[in-house]
């Protein structure tokens, strides 16, 4: 769908984005430990990198490999392509998945909701691959939605060939597009009520009871980190995309090729340490919030606002004090009716000069359908009646 810009300015004075970091380059405030191949901190709101260490460089992600899983699988639950209080009977397949698994058992059933709580806290392969065969009906097409979500988000640099990480040719990513996936991950908010739980049980009370611990030790022992996903393998080394939350502020750490899981965690509290220590956001406007009113002469209703599908915040070095920040709205060229609530129909843009600070999707708020005759008759009538 072609796209129109309709520009106007808006003097907000407010802070605005200074962008750190030169993307590609490394802060000299950021020290990582020896040997590690890859890193990433990212602002999640506005997509700002803050640090990158060899961003764009394909390497085996392990079991980070799951964020897209979960992706895939909150998108499911949001298209009521299964449900949470779901049953899920467990194949030969999925029960005999290696490595990090919950013990699944072949014919046995499980709701969505613990298998989900098994791939969010305790990577469980078995639990990703019986999810995967649920939502797509086979792993082997779970992961072509896998690759075809990869390509609709822009990575370049990811390819999958299973849904849990498993070693495999041709499986690898990068710490930028594993922090684009956790960025999308984390539009859904409930998926850090599962992240960020550090022990639970499956199965509780039953004689196969099983004890979940969280293989993310940060959750416990970082203040603000809730996800998301450890990885390792020999050949990938250790392994975490990790997100934390402070005074508003959610970043977005990776490190990929750590050689151990202290060196790993290491990196990722030093990266979080230097985003809290610098920076800050500021909230613009809130989630929901109206930005502009369509007028639509067909509708069965004749207005509808149009309004922020995420919070609008700009993030700044502590202590800066910029003014005069712009902002511009761009149409979808065609709106055809129905119209469904959430569907992006135009994106606000915040900027500095020629410079964009941030995007957010600016999103229909209610259904709207095609108006009846006498819905539109009416209103013609109305609009004779006031010339």
């Amino acid at each position: 769908m072609k796209k129109i810009a309709i520009y106007f300015t808006v003097f907000l004075l407010v802070n605005t984005l200074i962008i750190p970091v030169t993307y590609g380059q490394e802060s000299n405030q950021i020290e990582l430990t020896e040997g590690t191949k890859s890193a990433v901190l990212m602002e999640n709101s506005s997509g700002t990198i803050l640090y990158d260490k060899n961003a764009h460089e394909k390497l085996p992600p392990a079991s980070m490999t799951k964020i897209m899983t979960l992706l895939l699988i909150m998108e499911a639950l949001e298209d009521k392509t299964i449900a949470l209080e779901e049953s899920v009977r467990i194949s030969e397949r999925a029960a005999s998945m290696g490595g990090s698994q919950i013990f699944l058992e072949a014919g046995e059933e499980m709701t969505v909701a613990d298998l989900l709580k098994g791939v969010a806290v305790a990577s469980g392969n078995d639990a990703s691959v019986a999810l995967a065969e649920r939502i797509a009906g086979s792993e082997e097409a779970f992961v072509q939605k896998m690759n075809d979500k990869a390509k609709e988000l822009g990575l370049k640099n990811t390819k999958f060939q299973n849904t849990t990480g498993l070693p495999e040719e041709n499986h690898y990513s990068t710490a930028y597009d594993m922090a684009v996936m956790a960025q999308n991950l984390l539009k859904y908010e409930d998926i850090t009520n599962y992240t960020s739980i550090y022990e639970d049980y499956l199965r509780k009370g039953q004689e196969n009871e099983f004890w979940l611990v969280n293989t993310n030790k940060l959750v416990k022992h970082y203040k603000g980190v809730d996800g998301l996903k450890t990885g390792y393998t020999n050949e990938a080394k250790y392994c975490l995309t990790a997100t934390a939350e402070k005074n508003g502020m959610r970043m977005i750490a990776v490190v990929m090729g750590a050689k151990t899981p202290k060196e790993r965690n290491a990196n990722i509290a030093r990266m979080l340490d230097y985003s809290y220590n610098q920076f800050e956001t500021e909230q613009l406007y809130d989630k929901g919030y109206a930005m502009t009113t369509l007028h639509l002469d067909r509708a069965d209703t004749p207005e509808l606002d149009l309004v922020t599908k995420t919070p609008v915040t700009l993030l700044k070095r502590k202590g800066e004090n910029l003014e005069n920040v712009t902002t511009s709205l761009e149409y979808e060229s065609e709106v055809k009716l129905p119209i469904e609530k959430g569907s992006q129909l135009a994106t606000l843009k915040v900027m500095q000069g020629e410079k964009v600070l941030t995007e957010v999707p600016l999103v229909a708020e209610t259904n709207i359908k095609q108006g009846n005759v006498w819905q539109l008759f009416k209103r013609t009538l109305g609009k004779m009646a006031h010339r």
